[in-house]
């Protein structure tokens, strides 16, 4: 019996039940679509001409996926800012959108701060913490929702909401079907890639034996760019690993001609290219393109196509294969997935400055 397949492992190293919650992942877009769906925004925020979403780590990552899904069908652009200053860009036609699992973001609750007196429309996608304290000493919209996990493990609790949001304010179509479509295609995979499903016939198992011991590297363009990143992110946080991501098309305009050197890590990377069906055929062309460059440099590489026929389906089934896979590595690391050590350490010693 190959370790994977064995009920001890899991309860030996998983003591928060990480798996639980990646298992979990369709009944909450189900829940999060569903609240979010009858969560009323005030009416003048549909005169908007743009979105910022102010956030970091797990709770940004929903910003970005989905910035990738409605490119091109959205009227309006939507940015993900990442630091303690709030954008120049925000003006009073703008929505920014600060969402904080814990409420706590010192970043986030920095960049709010900077939009408060703003003409801005506002709104807050939180758990509690101080975000909330500020919604209601400033009378700012907030969708508070309670789901007791790690911020990575509640992701589609801020990324459906979202999405959610822009339809509501009339900026892109019905999004009803493909979320159907979306929670079907996630329950079958989770059926074809659960910890009871033995290595032999467990995509993600295997991938996570071929990443065992290898400097990690995934590829995304288009709706699979925010994925790329959040599979990097994933094997951070729950494989305690080293992984890195990059871009179509621009990563063929430097990234490609980086293999050379230096020669010992040729036979320690490993490349995955994640891809969609849904993408544009010039970007498709580039898959194949770069795999044919990866194989003459000697690097291991392979790629996972997302499922289903919606760019939604597609995007999220890579997203909880993703999920899985990480999940995998840290037991084949023999580490709880869960606890972020480092992070709780390098808050501590920001908190003595204080």
């Amino acid at each position: 019996m190959h370790k994977l397949d064995n009920p001890q492992l899991y309860t030996d190293l998983d003591k928060q039940n990480m798996l639980g919650h990646i298992r979990h992942i369709p009944d909450m877009c189900r829940q999060a679509w569903q609240t979010a769906s009858a969560f009323a925004l005030p009416k003048d925020y549909s005169r908007i001409n743009r979105v910022v979403v102010l956030g970091m780590g797990g709770s940004a990552i929903g910003g970005d996926l989905v910035a990738g899904l409605i490119e091109g069908d959205a009227d309006i652009p939507i940015f993900v800012n990442r630091g303690y200053n709030l954008p120049a860009v925000v003006d009073d036609n703008t929505l920014v959108i600060a969402a904080s699992y814990s409420g706590m973001t010192e970043e986030t609750l920095s960049a709010l701060g900077q939009a408060i007196n703003s003409g801005a429309k506002k709104l807050i996608i939180t758990t509690g913490g101080r975000l909330k304290d500020i919604a209601q000493q400033h009378g700012i919209p907030v969708f508070a929702f309670d789901y007791r996990s790690q911020p990575r493990a509640a992701f589609p609790f801020i990324f459906l909401p979202i999405l959610s949001f822009i339809q509501q304010l009339g900026k892109i179509n019905d999004m009803s079907a493909d979320i159907d479509e979306m929670v079907g295609v996630l329950d079958r995979l989770n059926n074809e890639i659960n910890e009871t499903v033995p290595l032999d016939n467990n995509r993600a198992k295997q991938l996570a034996q071929q990443l065992q011991g290898r400097l990690a590297v995934f590829y995304g363009g288009g709706i699979t760019s925010a994925v790329a990143r959040r599979w990097k992110t994933q094997l951070n946080e729950n494989s305690k690993a080293w992984a890195f991501y990059d871009v179509f098309p621009e990563l063929n305009h430097n990234t490609v001609v980086g293999y050379c050197f230096p020669q010992e890590l040729t036979s320690k990377t490993a490349v995955v290219m994640l891809r969609s069906e849904c993408l544009p055929e010039p970007i498709l062309r580039r898959y194949q393109a770069t795999s044919g460059i990866l194989k003459k440099a000697g690097i291991s590489h392979l790629t996972i196509d997302g499922l289903g026929k919606s760019k939604l389906a597609q995007m999220m089934s890579l997203v909880l294969f993703g999920d899985y896979t990480s999940y995998y590595l840290a037991l084949l690391n023999g580490v709880d997935p869960t606890p972020i050590e480092a992070i709780d350490c390098l808050k501590g010693e920001l908190g003595k400055d204080k």
